[in-house]
Order: C-alpha cells, then structure tokens, then sequence
C-alpha cells in the first residue's frame, strides 16, 4: 500500500540548503521543475515518541556507520558543527550547521 515517503524540509534559504545536500553530503537529485531539486536519500526509518511537554516538533536525523569519522570528512569539507558528539544512550549524537537552518542532527546507533 505504501510505497515511500516524501520529507518536506522547511527552510530560510532553500537554494542555500539544497546546494548543500547536492554538493556537500552528495545526494544524488532530479530537478522537479526551477531548481526544485528532490533528493534520493538512503533507507529510512520513522519514530513516533511522546511529546512529553506538549510541545510538537519534528526532527530529522542522518545516519551513519561511525560518526567520529563523518565528523571529519564533513569538517575537512568546510562543515560547522554546532555541538560535540554526545553519547544519547541509543547512539552517538552531533549537529552540522546547515546554510539556512540552524542544526540537522548525524547519529550513529549503538
């Protein structure tokens, strides 16, 4: 029945970002039509947690094998990072600064 799914990323400056999922992280992508640029990503997976303080929000995360080593390729290509690695429990957690949003979280489960 379901086939895929598609994730909308709201964005201050979506050529910005996009230019960064295209040249920095390497996503491949087709042009939908001026410059809307709909990026192949890898396998996902989705969550659903409690919303403990009412608040809701969503959050998207990149997964990789060892994020010690994404960390440093991603520096050695200009990346900022926003917080050091930390140890979540489920998995090793960081945040790259993207152009136009503030953070987008890289994990690696444990």
């Amino acid at each position: 029945m379901i086939t895929g799914a598609h994730t909308v990323i709201f964005s201050r400056d979506a050529d910005a970002d996009r230019a960064f999922f295209r040249d920095v992280l390497g996503f491949p992508a087709v042009d939908a039509g001026g410059g809307w640029l709909i990026f192949r990503l890898p396998p996902a997976e989705a969550a659903f947690h409690p919303a403990g303080d009412g608040s809701v929000r969503h959050e998207l995360y990149l997964m990789c094998d060892d994020v010690q080593a994404t960390v440093a390729e991603l520096e050695a290509k200009g990346v900022e990072f926003v917080r050091g690695v930390s140890d979540e429990g489920w998995g090793l957690v960081t945040a790259l600064r993207l152009p136009a949003i503030l953070r987008l979280r890289i994990a690696t489960a444990i």
